[in-house]
């Protein structure tokens, strides 16, 4: 799709550098190659920089690469967010315990829905049937937990009021919100704002670099084109 796109965006471009150069001697042939190539020159930058920030993303940063069926975000407790295809249920793990996924089903929870960051304690409610519900967007959730992330320890619930309850005793009140918010808040960092001008600035500064060339060109232009054509001669 994006070779397809860059094809026509090519054949356009290349069609108005040769009318806007019309009667230009020197360098029309260059500048007409070089806006007809731009598209391709600017698809291949895209592509190294997408590379470039999924590499750091997942290696440095352990995070998604921004597209796929899988999301991943850590907390800044030092547990993590796990999604597959949507971002509306996810799973809270320790990372220290990957891929002894056995380690893990001590203290990790699937299906969750809500979810509130309260220092060394996450809080959240998952929905148990989630199968049933899938495609229906109800929000359902019918087991709440609260996961001390110091400890590892997991202590489930059957109520909301049960959850906000043993939350007082640790001094912590209960405000749980869509998993999805705190995915957004955590997942993306000042790195992704830099790959986005990484992404746009050198191709803005390719194309400004083409108007002001083909403004130069035009001061050059051959008298006949340069002037509006006087239409046939009036007989006398």
């Amino acid at each position: 799709m994006a070779i397809a796109g860059a094809v026509v965006g090519a054949l356009i471009l290349h069609w108005i550098a040769t009318y806007a150069t019309r009667g230009v001697v020197r360098q029309r042939h260059w500048f007409v190659w070089a806006v007809t190539l731009f598209p391709f020159a600017c698809l291949a930058w895209g592509g190294a920089v997408f590379v470039f920030q999924a590499a750091v993303n997942v290696l440095l940063l352990h995070r998604d690469v921004g597209i796929g069926d899988g999301f991943d975000c850590p907390l800044p407790n030092g547990y993590a967010l796990s999604f597959i295809d949507v971002t509306d249920y996810g799973t809270v793990y320790n990372p220290k315990n990957r891929p002894v996924w056995s380690d893990i089903r001590e203290n990790a929870v699937d299906d969750v829905r809500a979810m509130q960051l309260a220092g060394r304690y996450i809080l959240g409610g998952s929905d148990s049937k989630r199968t049933e519900h899938f495609g229906q967007n109800t929000g359902a959730v019918d087991r709440y937990f609260l996961l001390d992330t110091q400890t590892g320890k997991r202590t489930d619930f059957d109520t909301y009021d049960a959850l906000r309850n043993a939350a007082l005793q640790v001094s912590v009140r209960t405000n749980l919100v869509p998993i999805d918010s705190i995915y957004r808040k955590y997942r993306f960092t000042w790195f992704d704002g830099f790959a986005g001008l990484l992404l746009i600035g050198p191709p803005a500064v390719g194309a400004a670099a083409l108007l002001r060339w083909i403004l130069r060109l035009r001061l050059t232009r051959d008298l006949f084109w340069s002037q509006p054509s006087a239409g046939p001669a009036t007989p006398q």
